[in-house]
């Protein structure tokens, strides 16, 4: 009489999810970690910045930027954590 043992090993559900765990190492080794890559910290002075990249550079600080938060509050924040280091 089988045991649940053997129909577990008789089982095309652990073939099925044997191959989809080998399927899904290959995929990340092939295209790596860094799949979705982050947008670089825009250059030059923070006047010249859009709202977009000055919260994209205050979120990446863990600074939160609001979603309310006005231009000249962006800048401001942005101007006031220029020179703190990087966590």
């Amino acid at each position: 009489m089988p045991t649940p043992i053997d129909k577990a090993m008789n089982s095309k559900n652990l073939f099925l999810g044997f191959a989809g765990l080998i399927t899904a190492v290959s995929v990340w080794s092939i295209w790596g970690g860094d799949m979705f890559p982050q947008a670089a910290d825009p250059k030059g002075e923070p006047e010249t910045w859009s709202e977009d990249e000055m919260k994209r550079w205050l979120n990446s600080r863990n600074l939160m930027a609001g979603s309310t938060s006005t231009r000249e509050e962006l800048l401001a924040r942005v101007k006031a954590n220029m020179r703190a280091p990087r966590v």
